[in-house]
């Protein structure tokens, strides 16, 4: 086995255990995707071409709240931003990769295979170590179309009237049920999602995702500083 193989594997390994809240993820976009009326075949293109979780929930529900192309567009971009970050913490690692390859790795970059590359590369001088990356972020791919194929295949037999929409802030607090041992986390959590919650029928254009993203930000910045200043 080569050594970007054996790299490549110690990322499928590494980033596993973080699969499990993917699961009911995928799933329940499968299932809302359907419910809203979208072809199986939509579906599966849609979750291909977006890959990033989080996005493709925020895009169906502004989708199904009749929300405009242009905030639709925006607040999944405003989501997505933080890939800007990942590109360039691995950068670094990728100058002497092939453009090809760079492509390739930075659309497996999700949140998993980043939180488990990250603490790899901090350890790890190899020149192939970026392949970590790709094994954690291919498997995350894989798992996220499987779970999407399930849940556009109970989204056609589950009765409408059950309702399953209450299940995707349950995943999001799964995901971030860790942060919730700072209370600087906890204060913007509860900035953004008040902001959200009312916002959803007073800020025009169904823009509530981008002003609540903002506003948390906006809030964690300023706590952070607060913090600085009082313990310096």
């Amino acid at each position: 086995m080569s050594n970007k193989s054996k790299i490549f594997f110690k990322g499928v390994v590494d980033v596993s255990p973080l699969m499990i809240p993917v699961v009911p993820f995928g799933i329940i976009f499968g299932v809302l995707a359907i419910d809203l009326g979208l072809s199986p075949i939509t579906t599966m293109a849609m979750s291909i071409i977006i890959f990033g979780g989080a996005s493709q929930i925020i895009f169906l529900q502004l989708f199904s709240a009749g929300a405009s192309s242009l905030v639709i567009l925006s607040s999944v971009g405003a989501v997505n931003s933080r890939h800007l970050l990942y590109g360039a913490v691995l950068s670094e690692h990728m100058s002497d990769f092939k453009m090809t390859w760079k492509i390739i790795i930075s659309y497996f970059l999700v949140d998993q295979a980043f939180a488990v590359t990250n603490s790899y590369l901090k350890k790890s001088s190899d020149k192939d170590r970026a392949f970590h990356s790709f094994g954690a972020g291919a498997t995350c791919w894989i798992i996220w179309q499987i779970t999407t194929i399930i849940g556009i295949f109970l989204g056609s037999i589950i009765p409408e009237k059950l309702g399953l929409s209450f299940a995707v802030p349950l995943t999001f607090l799964a995901l971030i049920v860790d942060d919730f041992r700072k209370l600087i986390n906890v204060i913007v959590i509860i900035i953004s999602g008040l902001i959200a919650t009312f916002g959803y029928e007073i800020i025009p254009f169904k823009a509530y995702v981008i002003v609540a993203a903002t506003s948390g930000l906006i809030a964690a910045m300023i706590l952070t500083k607060f913090n600085r200043f009082n313990n310096g």
